[in-house]
């Protein structure tokens, strides 16, 4: 697992279906860059608002759309270790190649600790047909997970990778000295993502690569052909658009930064709302430079 991935978002219509003809049009576009694979059902393509059912469908539909070339990951984060596995298998089914888990966190309290944390991961890989990918979202779940309760889990040999979002740079050193070789680490954080290939990242999980695909994937050539300069100069352009579809106006920033570089983006699912007008200018300039 290296290089980028898109954490693409999900096509709705005015009603709030999945629009099932704009997934063909998005996948064909992605199809044609060098992304690694795509991400679907995760947080910014509103996963905790789909249904199991819609979520099997949207993997099916992005399973025959996906060029052969594409690793496809499914976000299957559940709360309850049953729910996670029942995703898992329709991911599967839908002929999927791994999975993505994030940590539970309604009963956050109850969540800290490496035994606690590391029963639930146990529990999935040991159930999923699909290897698993943690995901370390601290700033969304508020439960952290410790770079040594990800080593321990990478001793699982149906646990492969973990992507880290929200976390400093150092963090993903401290996690490559953890665990067992082999274990893929991936950033998560548009605005980082240098200083985590530095740190020692094979890649990277953006969401900011649904809309703007060419220009993650310049970073990334740019850091893999060791051209310092170049790889600054696309970090700092991507990094405040970023910040504006994740952290700021989230996936409605980045469904209207989509529909302005060619994409469809297409509007969120309720309650999520659209964008004032200053918050589209806003995005649109700095989407700017980044255009395909």
């Amino acid at each position: 697992m290296t290089g980028i991935f898109a954490a693409i978002a999900t096509p709705f219509d005015h009603e709030g279906a999945i629009y099932k003809t704009k997934v063909q049009h998005n996948l064909d576009k992605w199809n044609q860059t060098a992304l690694s694979g795509y991400v679907i059902a995760s947080g910014s393509g509103e996963g905790v608002l789909l249904s199991p059912d819609e979520r099997g469908e949207l993997w099916k539909l992005s399973a025959q759309y996906a060029g052969p070339d594409k690793m496809l990951i499914a976000d299957t984060s559940e709360e309850s270790v049953r729910g996670t596995v029942a995703l898992a298998e329709a991911a599967a089914g839908a002929g999927f190649h791994a999975v993505l888990c994030g940590v539970p966190h309604f009963y956050r309290s109850m969540m800290y600790g490496p035994e606690t944390q590391a029963l639930y991961f146990r529990a999935v890989a040991d159930r999923s047909p699909l290897p698993v990918i943690l995901h370390n979202a601290p700033q969304t779940t508020g439960v952290d997970l410790a770079p040594e309760t990800a080593g321990l889990l990478s001793q699982h040999p149906n646990i492969v990778g973990v992507v880290e979002t929200g976390t400093p740079a150092i963090r993903i050193r401290q996690i490559a000295e953890a665990a067992a070789a082999g274990f893929a680490i991936l950033a998560g954080t548009g605005s980082s993502v240098l200083d985590a290939l530095d740190a020692g990242a094979q890649g990277a999980v953006l969401p900011i690569a649904s809309a703007a695909p060419y220009s993650a994937i310049a970073l990334w050539e740019a850091f893999r052909t060791r051209e310092k300069e170049a790889a600054l100069d696309w970090q700092q352009r991507l990094s405040h658009a970023s910040i504006l579809v994740t952290d700021l106006y989230g996936v409605a920033g980045l469904k209207h930064a989509m529909n302005g570089n060619g994409f469809y983006g297409g509007p969120p699912r309720l309650p999520l709302s659209g964008l004032a007008a200053p918050a589209r200018l806003e995005i649109e300039a700095a989407f700017h430079d980044l255009k395909g």
